[in-house]
């Protein structure tokens, strides 16, 4: 943008909100001016503007967080949001670099249920669809999603002690979910390895929103003979794809 056309007035009330938005109710007016280097008569100005539209408040102890206007224009922003429209506009581009399928799907109760599906030229014919539900612990795009949630609140969602067995590789308890989940947290993926189905390899990695939860997972699914060569490009680029989805639905990294 040339500076014919910049106009400096919007430029700061952006890094004041931006300021603000960082640390509610820490700032005073004086110390707004003195980390953005705006003199306090300019501050003030800009200040009371910003308070008489909405866009701030100034609380007790003459501090300032974000106001009701801010928030009007989030949730008419979060409105018209379709996660869904997103996926089919980003996914194609990461299939494209693994040549895989990535699904995606959302908790309901202990299963997932499948949204979309977004196919590669792979021959490989997955066994869940769109529509479908499959239980979560059995599955990378279900377990990713768990991470949300502690101990206590994983024995209260899942009552059995012990967890339906989908092969012979699912995991049979809640200690071995709760030991993947708390590496799955580190890593910000989670694989699984013939757990729901003979065969298919899955690599997922979750998708928040702007209240920084957890709302979807999203993965890719192969066959052994990829899985061996692409399991840890997989994984970046599954990464990738979930922060694109993730920034879209208001989420902001710095929260987490």
């Amino acid at each position: 943008m040339t500076e014919r056309y910049w106009v400096p007035a919007i430029e700061r009330a952006h890094q004041v909100i931006g300021l603000i938005a960082g640390d509610p109710g820490k700032y005073r007016l004086i110390d707004i001016s003195k980390l953005l280097n705006i003199n306090k008569s300019t501050m003030f100005s800009l200040l009371n503007t910003l308070e008489t539209l909405g866009w701030v408040n100034k609380e007790k102890g003459d501090t300032y967080t974000l106001g009701p206007t801010l928030g009007g224009y989030s949730a008419a922003y979060f409105r018209k949001f379709n996660l869904l429209q997103l996926f089919y506009k980003e996914a194609p581009r990461s299939v494209e670099k693994i040549n895989e399928t990535i699904q995606m799907g959302t908790l309901h109760g202990t299963n997932v249920v499948y949204l979309a599906k977004e196919e590669s030229d792979s021959l490989v014919q997955l066994v869940t669809d769109p529509g479908m539900q499959f239980p979560a612990h059995a599955t990378a795009i279900g377990k990713i999603q768990l991470i949300q949630y502690s101990y206590q609140e994983l024995q209260e969602l899942f009552t059995e002690k012990k967890l339906e067995q989908r092969t012979p590789y699912t995991i049979k308890n809640l200690d071995e979910l709760w030991t993947q989940l708390e590496t799955a947290k580190q890593m910000g993926y989670i694989c699984e390895e013939q757990e729901s189905s003979l065969g298919f390899y899955c690599v997922s990695a979750p998708v928040y929103n702007y209240e920084n939860k957890v709302t979807h997972g999203i993965s890719f699914t192969m066959l052994k003979n990829s899985w061996t060569t692409k399991k840890e490009m997989a994984a970046r680029e599954i990464v990738d794809l979930a922060k694109r989805l993730s920034a879209h639905a208001g989420y902001d990294q710095k929260l987490k």
